[in-house]
């Protein structure tokens, strides 16, 4: 019999169990729309915060390009502090509000998934304190690779001269590509490590031991599905790519609220279908735990723990018995 296809198995998820999409759109497009309310309201409260001479505003209203450039110098100019200062606060309170509702929402769904392929639910309390590091551990990777790109572009600035400015640009663009794989890479590791917490009740770093130990010993098929779905999630980006080209080549026709407004579904269509995508593959790693592990047969030669060859073997009795003289 042909062992499941986890891929298969984690699209038959997508259809079979579509309430857990659902579920991954609710509370990531939840957080976005928060996390969007929230920077336009830090942005006008900051914006209060300029302040706007009489002369700037006759700058502003002489609709010159060089004379407005200069009424926003002066209102921006000594406002630097302030801009940082909006920036940690928002960073904190996005990166905190994020680790608390990602630690829930993949308790919540691996929980479920789980219980799809075993056929039961697990009534037992889950400690939700590991995934809490889990997510705190990317929300760290995530600064960490922002800041990592933001002092690439800064050092290799006051290092080169005007005469390098064009290669140290590239070789800024270089490292933070670096920094993107390298952060991409444990982000993805992390957000695997989070099914160990829910499937073997770990901690946040024995998590992420038992996920290498996975990637060690299934690596093959986790890659089969990584690329499947990653194939799925492409083919997905160059439709929707393909299908918001149409409204916007109309653009000189139609309505710009109806060019907008098709360009907004299609992104969100993508975004959903990218979640659904998203939680298939997840499924397809619990599939993969759950089957069991592959067995080694033992080679038509057996060798005995002394070295010598097994008399006994089938491959020797077709040579004739040894005469003694």
């Amino acid at each position: 019999m042909n062992p499941r296809s986890p891929t298969m198995e984690g699209f038959r998820v997508i259809f079979r169990q579509p309430s857990l999409g659902f579920a991954e759109i609710a509370w990531r497009w939840g957080f976005g729309a928060a996390a969007g309310l929230l920077i336009t309201l830090s942005c006008f409260e900051y914006l209060d915060t300029l302040p706007v001479t009489r002369a700037d505003l006759l700058l502003l209203r002489s609709r010159q390009p060089l004379l407005i450039s200069q009424a926003v110098g002066n209102i921006v100019r000594g406002s630097g502090s302030r801009l940082v200062e909006v920036f940690i606060v928002l960073a904190l309170a996005l990166g905190v509000g994020w680790i608390a509702l990602a630690a829930l929402a993949r308790a919540t769904t691996v929980k479920a998934l789980i219980g799809y392929f075993r056929q039961k639910s697990d009534a037992a309390e889950l400690d939700i304190r590991p995934l809490i590091g889990l997510m705190f551990l990317r929300v760290a990777a995530a600064f960490a690779g922002i800041l990592g790109g933001f002092a690439a572009f800064a050092l290799l600035g006051f290092a080169s001269t005007p005469e390098e400015t064009g290669m140290a640009f590239q070789f800024a663009i270089v490292i933070c590509g670096l920094v993107w794989l390298v952060w991409s890479m444990m982000n993805w590791l992390l957000s695997l490590a989070a099914i160990f917490v829910v499937s073997n009740r770990q901690d946040t770093f024995g998590a992420i031991a038992d996920a290498v130990d996975f990637l060690r010993l299934r690596g093959r098929q986790v890659f089969a599905v990584g690329t499947s779905f990653g194939l799925a999630h492409a083919a997905a980006l160059v439709v929707a790519g393909i299908a918001a080209a149409f409204p916007l080549g109309l653009a000189t026709v139609l309505p710009g609220r109806i060019v907008l407004a098709s360009f907004i579904v299609i992104t969100l269509l993508y975004f959903a279908i990218a979640d659904f995508l998203y939680m298939g593959r997840l499924a397809a790693y619990v599939a993969i735990l759950e089957m069991p592990e592959p067995s080694i047969q033992p080679s038509a030669l057996s060798i005995q723990p002394g070295g010598s060859v097994d008399p006994y073997e089938l491959i020797l009795s077709d040579m004739p018995p040894r005469v003694e003289t």
